[in-house]
């Protein structure tokens, strides 16, 4: 007696070759991901995966949105990884971000006008595209503030929209301030930010 096959799981998901190929993928389709799909991002109609984060990571991410949370006016609200629809083919998720208060809360998806500040924790992995392609993205988006913390040592940069222009036509993030021990900025608030709160 022979034994019954085994039904295979499909897999987990992936995205199509043959639609990344063409880079036709939008926000749209992101919508329609199922629940077991990765994170991902969307860069000019392709699908990235990220990678997982570290510990390290997680936990500066974690600490810098209790901070915020804590000193932030009641007018800004700071939320974890959240996408930010950036253009009909572009989405990022910021590791953390300031946004708006009010929005509802089933949103899993941004306008660029409801955000004011995002933030990029740098990894092994992202250093290119959280030095050069976020913050371009960003300011294109009209983002007013970014900040870049990078790890071991931390240190964070924060950056304000500035009034030069970038070659295709943008303004461009100028940097307001950065610190080891200290970050002390006007913009989007009023605030002293100690790096030894938001430190692993």
């Amino acid at each position: 007696m022979s034994a019954e096959p085994v039904p295979t799981s499909p897999g987990p998901w992936c995205p199509d070759p043959m639609r990344q190929q063409r880079a036709d993928y939008t926000l749209d389709d992101l919508l329609a991901l199922p629940d077991d799909a990765p994170r991902v991002e969307l860069v000019d109609g392709v699908v990235q995966v990220t990678p997982s984060p570290t510990l390290g990571h997680q936990t500066i991410a974690s600490l810098l949105w209790l901070w915020l949370r804590s000193h932030a006016p009641t007018h800004l609200q700071p939320s974890l990884a959240v996408g930010v629809g950036l253009s009909p083919n572009t989405s990022r998720q910021p590791d953390v971000l300031l946004h708006h208060a009010g929005l509802p809360n089933d949103r899993s998806r941004l306008r660029p006008a409801d955000v004011v500040l995002a933030v990029e924790i740098v990894s092994p992995g992202t250093r290119r595209v959280d030095r050069f392609a976020k913050p371009g993205e960003y300011a294109a988006a009209g983002i007013p503030f970014y900040w870049r913390i990078e790890q071991d040592p931390v240190h964070l940069y924060a950056y304000r929209l500035g009034d030069r222009i970038g070659p295709g036509g943008e303004r461009q993030y100028e940097l307001a301030a950065d610190g080891s021990e200290v970050v002390e900025l006007t913009e989007p608030f009023t605030l002293k930010l100690p790096i030894a709160e938001i430190r692993p």
